[in-house]
């Protein structure tokens, strides 16, 4: 194991250790100075010493690391001339391990979630709603945890939304106001997501994040790329979408403390969007998130043009940065420059400022953590080559790649169980067909007929249909004991099951909330 060499700085090589790269990081430059090459470049060596890597493709190009580079590559004389001016012994193209994923399921693997894993903060943050209006979402989704509702798709949450206006003055009642203009202008939010094809995201079968951690039979980290162009497009749902991923990767894993190296460095492109007109209370979760991920293992590296885009409290907890040139046109351009001057070690033989404003395509400031955690002395640096493809890849190079996908098939196809939508349209159907028989026979006669109740294993077994079997024992008395299974509704019959069977239970105990133990990480600080 080595540590990640970034290029050729003061006569030194320039590294970036391994055993600190949990200490996140800052990619930051204009357009057109190399931030993508950089990203690129240290993705693919990270992969190399078997650190699975998460990246957003937000412009098409960063899927070429999959592919070797080229000698007939117009850049290939300058990379050639950049590997021996640094002293890159041994530079040769190579490709990397990549799995490819999208949202929309065009240019890679499917990426679901179920509405209940979003929760209500990040779904209310998706749709801009206010106060107001993620309050009642808040009680929309308790009113679903306390019936046992499985809340999976978009169209779940209008079954259940369109219930809660019908009965707004019962549920005002139990849980606070509710108004039927709360819930219309939510489930007009909801069509226009469904319009921008959030649809796709939700559903399943859901995400497992250990497929993001995983390596190749030669101990290579995959490099998970996400198609995030057309996603770009639709700025808010991105930015929900990766913060959702760093929630659950939170949830997911284990303390780890520091390892040797980290368990997955995630790439944030576009940073600026997580933050943009962010509610206050969201910001602290996720400067929260930020500070407590590094114990788990995880390096989060924002990628902005701007470093002033990253919020004060955020941006202080980046230990490793790279700094490409910035231009000084206007004065909140300048204002950057002073900013992230301030925010590199001092270098007596280097004027920071200035250096910022002269430095070339494929040039950086780079500062990094020590071993002893303090951050190195910033050097302008010769960032080093990537040996991987600068570019796009062709449609059918993509399509081979994907052919042999370690998750070849496994989320390609969409699963559908009875959910939200199905048990309340069921109970409409079913209230209908009671008020016509005491329209027919009279209500006396119908309230001595037997009451066709489901039993909570029925109610089980109903749940877990076309699951794979599994024991549920353990995933129940992991709720029992206030534990969150990391588990996915679809990954097992004991997972669809226990939803059921740990409500009723709750019910029968008088705690209603343990049906709520798989909530999101952020909705659970929340509360």
């Amino acid at each position: 194991m080595s540590d990640i060499f970034l290029g050729l700085g003061g006569g030194e090589k320039q590294m970036l250790i391994l055993s600190r790269a949990n200490r996140h990081g800052m990619i930051a430059g204009a357009t057109g100075t190399g931030k993508t090459v950089t990203l690129q470049g240290i993705a693919e060596s990270f992969s190399a010493e078997g650190v699975p890597v998460f990246v957003a493709d937000v412009k098409g190009d960063l899927a070429g690391i999959a592919m070797p580079g080229s000698p007939a590559h117009k850049a290939h004389e300058k990379l050639v001339a950049r590997a021996a001016e640094i002293g890159l012994e041994g530079f040769a193209y190579s490709d990397n391990p990549a799995v490819f994923w999208d949202l929309y399921g065009e240019q890679g693997h499917p990426i679901r979630t179920t509405i209940s894993e979003m929760g209500p903060l990040l779904l209310a943050r998706l749709m801009g709603l206010n106060d107001t209006q993620e309050g009642v979402l808040n009680i929309a989704f308790r009113f679903a945890d306390e019936q046992g509702l499985l809340l999976l798709d978009l169209a779940d949450l209008q079954s259940v939304l369109a219930y809660t206006a019908e009965n707004a003055s019962e549920l005002s009642a139990r849980f606070g106001n509710v108004t039927k203009a709360s819930v219309g202008t939510i489930q007009r939010q909801l069509l226009q997501l469904e319009s921008q094809g959030a649809g796709q995201f939700f559903g399943e079968p859901a995400l497992e994040i250990d497929d993001f951690l995983r390596c190749d039979d030669q101990g290579r980290g995959y490099i998970n790329v996400l198609a995030a162009d057309k996603l770009m497009q639709s700025p808010k749902l991105y930015a929900t979408f990766l913060l959702w991923l760093l929630s659950e990767l939170f949830e997911t894993l284990p303390e780890v403390g520091d390892p040797e190296k980290p368990k997955l460095v995630f790439f944030f492109d576009e940073a600026h969007l997580l933050f943009d007109d962010v509610p206050e209370a969201l910001e602290e979760k996720i400067e929260q998130v930020v500070r407590l991920i590094r114990s788990k293992g995880v390096g989060v590296y924002f990628v902005t043009q701007n470093p002033i885009d990253i919020p004060e409290k955020v941006a202080g907890q980046l230990g490793n940065r790279v700094q490409h040139a910035l231009r000084a046109f206007t004065p909140r351009d300048q204002k950057a420059i002073r900013a992230a001057a301030d925010t590199f070690r001092i270098n007596p033989d280097l004027d920071v400022a200035t250096a910022i404003t002269e430095l070339k395509v494929g040039e950086a400031l780079v500062s990094t953590l020590l071993e002893d955690g303090s951050p190195s002395i910033t050097q302008r640096t010769l960032i080093r080559p990537p040996r991987s493809r600068l570019g796009p890849l062709t449609p059918k190079e993509r399509a081979i790649i994907q052919s042999v996908s370690p998750h070849d098939g496994k989320y390609d196809t969409r699963v559908e169980r009875e959910s939200a939508m199905e048990v309340l349209a069921h109970k409409a159907a079913d209230a209908a067909a009671v008020a016509e028989e005491v329209e027919a026979k009279g209500k006396e006669e119908v309230a001595k007929q037997p009451r066709k109740t489901t039993s909570v294993w029925a109610k089980a077994g109903n749940a877990a249909a076309g699951a794979a079997a599994a024991s549920a024992g353990a995933v129940i008395a992991g709720a029992l004991r206030g534990k969150k299974s990391s588990a996915r509704p679809v990954a097992s019959a004991a997972t669809a099951a226990a939803g059921e069977v740990a409500t009723e239970i709750g019910k029968a105990f008088g705690f209603p909330g343990l049906g709520r133990f798989a909530r999101n990480l952020l909705g659970g600080l929340m509360r």
